[in-house]
């Protein structure tokens, strides 16, 4: 018997599910559940907005108890670039992964890092805004496009692409 509701399986509703509403449900023990990176590269500390499929707003505080400044630059530390994509990358990541149902059976590997410009420096105290959208999306490949800003300040940004493959 039909009852004019979703002919989806409870399975297929429950991976389609949106992310909970409320930020504090997306804290960093959120993050850990969905991310395979730690310490010390995990580079997202909160996701604000999350639109499956869409979009992922998240951020990054940078302070300067980072490993990477005691050498990235010695009195005048800046964040790295390669870890700004990295963190856009990550940010891209929980979009992408935290839906699938095995995803615990998955990783996303880098296949290119295009048009990427760094805009200005990013150092300890500043907090990056990561912002990704889907450009395009197939389940075993996806290009977004990402931006990194400081305090409404476009810092950087680049279009990165990523192939799903099982660990």
């Amino acid at each position: 018997m039909n009852d004019g509701g979703s002919d989806r399986t409870s399975d297929e509703a429950e991976a389609a599910a949106p992310v909970p509403a409320a930020a504090e449900e997306r804290d960093l023990r959120w993050i850990l559940s969905v991310l395979p990176h730690r310490y010390p590269l995990l580079l997202v500390d909160r996701v604000l907005e999350l639109e499956p499929g869409k979009r992922v707003v998240a951020i990054k505080n940078v302070t300067f108890n980072e490993p990477i400044f005691q050498g990235h630059f010695p009195g005048q530390p800046v964040f790295p670039g390669v870890l700004m994509v990295e963190a856009m990358a990550q940010a891209g990541g929980l979009l992408l992964l935290h839906g699938l149902p095995d995803r615990a059976s998955k990783l996303l590997y880098f296949t290119s890092i295009d048009d990427c410009r760094f805009r200005r420096p990013v150092v300890p105290g500043d907090q990056m805004r990561l912002e990704v959208e889907v450009l395009r999306y197939r389940p075993s490949y996806c290009r977004l496009h990402g931006r990194v800003t400081v305090d409404g300040e476009l810092a950087a940004e680049a279009t990165i692409a990523s192939a799903t493959v099982d660990r």
